[in-house]
């Protein structure tokens, strides 16, 4: 029997991915964002989002395509290894429950969506890939995957 759980639909560069709920603090508004110097391509900066800062992560950089172009709105707000992290997404669609099931075929995923990409959901007959947003924040390493010294 697959479990059910709760997911953030949402659109990054063009693709509909799914992240799950236990990852998501919150979902903000993005207004000003400050460039921090000698970061990496995925920093965008930081925000003052109530009455904290947040690194504010460029996610088109983190998954090695193109920049969109579009000025950054909105994100969703996670918390890892005890400090919060502003993802960039380019639209934020709806909730839901879905099983998830393996990445396996059925749904191209290379670069950057390989290495983020946790599994899969089905919407209706239409499979979106479940991202893992620890992928997208640059030093951060992912359970059971060892960081190369």
């Amino acid at each position: 029997m697959t479990m059910t759980e709760l997911f953030l639909i949402a659109r990054i560069a063009g693709r509909t991915v799914a992240i799950s709920s236990d990852q998501v603090d919150s979902v903000v508004d993005i207004t000003e964002i400050t460039p921090v110097p000698f970061t990496s391509a995925e920093v965008r900066g930081l925000a003052a989002l109530r009455s904290r800062v947040v690194m504010v992560i460029d996610t088109h950089a983190a998954l090695g395509l193109a920049e969109s172009g579009l000025p950054p709105s909105r994100a969703v707000i996670t918390m890892v290894d005890g400090h919060h992290y502003a993802i960039l997404v380019d639209a934020l669609e709806d909730v839901a429950p879905f099983p998830r099931v393996a990445l396996t075929g059925g749904i191209a995923v290379d670069g950057g969506w390989a290495r983020a990409g946790c599994g899969i959901v089905d919407r209706d007959g239409d499979p979106i890939l479940a991202i893992d947003l620890r992928a997208l924040i640059p030093g951060t390493a992912l359970p059971g995957v060892a960081i190369a010294a």
